[in-house]
This record gives C-alpha cells, structure tokens and sequence, in this order.
C-alpha cells in the first residue's frame, strides 16, 4: 500500500499522511501540476474528481468538483500559497458553493506538501493539513476525511505503473 502513515496530533492540530512511491520526486510532482493526473487521483474511488480550474502558482486557485455514484457532487478549491516544484506545496483548502464561490459556511484548512527523493527512483510524498481550531479538526475527521484521503492517494500507485508498462 502506497500509504505508509497517517498521525493526528490535537496539540498542533494536523493531520499528517506519508506516501511512499517507485518513481523520482519530479515524476510524483507530476500527480499535482498535471490537471488531468490530478483528477485520477483526487477524491476517494467512489467521488471522482474532475478539475474545473488549474492555476498553480503563487496567488492562483484549483477549482473541482466531486462526483458521487448517485451524481451528487461537491465542489472544492485550492488558493496556492507556495510553490518549489518539484518538493513543496501549499495551499489553502476550502468547500465552495455550487457556482464554484467559496462557501464560508464550510472550514478552511492550510494543506502543506512535501515531495522528497528517499533514494535513487523513491519518493517520499508528505501531505500535512493544519486546521484552524480543535472544533475544525473534530469536523473534517468527522466527514471522512483521513479516511478519504487514505483511498484518494492509495490511487497513486496504478497511475506510476502506468508508466512502468508504457516504457516496457
């Protein structure tokens, strides 16, 4: 399993989930700045992600939304913060309405990644939410979130061996 550790901490109020891949740090940066990579891979199986908007750079936004079996969907984006491509990312992550606003009754939370070679063809991919209060922390993990989060990025592996098979 691509997912090597997932850590709540309620004093620092993040999660934390460690991925481990076969493919160098510029190929899994890839899975982020590649719009239609990202949404193979964004979103549990069961609610797809298809990405509306990509603009990733500081001062810019990701826009997509979720698709659900039954069609219902959910909408998500992203306003960059950072970027160090290919090992660092960071944005903030929020709910948005149907036409795509920013829906301010949902909570916001601070996503930092990290993309860092371990040896020669591994990587190792970090991707740390911090939340803005214990209540909000309670909220998400409530949601599904560590849980979604787990199956979004255990999708990673299948799309890397893609490539393995292409250059065989």
């Amino acid at each position: 399993m691509t997912v090597t550790a997932v850590r709540k901490d309620a004093d620092s109020l993040t999660m934390t989930l460690d991925a481990e891949f076969d493919a160098p740090p510029e190929r899994v940066w890839q899975l982020w700045a590649d719009p239609r990579q990202l949404e193979r891979w964004w979103g549990p199986p069961t609610y797809p992600a298809t990405v509306t908007s990509h603009d990733l750079r500081p001062g810019g936004r990701v826009e997509y939304r979720m698709t659900g079996p039954d069609g219902d969907q959910s909408r998500g984006y992203w306003e960059i913060a950072q970027v160090d491509a290919p090992h660092r990312l960071v944005f903030s992550d929020g709910f948005a309405n149907a036409d795509g606003t920013p829906n301010f009754d949902m909570p916001l939370n601070e996503v930092r990644v990290t993309i860092a070679e371990l040896r020669e063809g591994r990587t190792q991919m970090t991707i740390q939410s911090k939340f803005p209060d214990a209540a909000t922390m309670e909220q998400l993990t409530a949601m599904g979130m560590e849980e979604g989060l787990k199956q979004a990025v255990s999708q990673i592996d299948a799309i890397l061996a893609e490539d393995a098979a292409a250059r065989a």
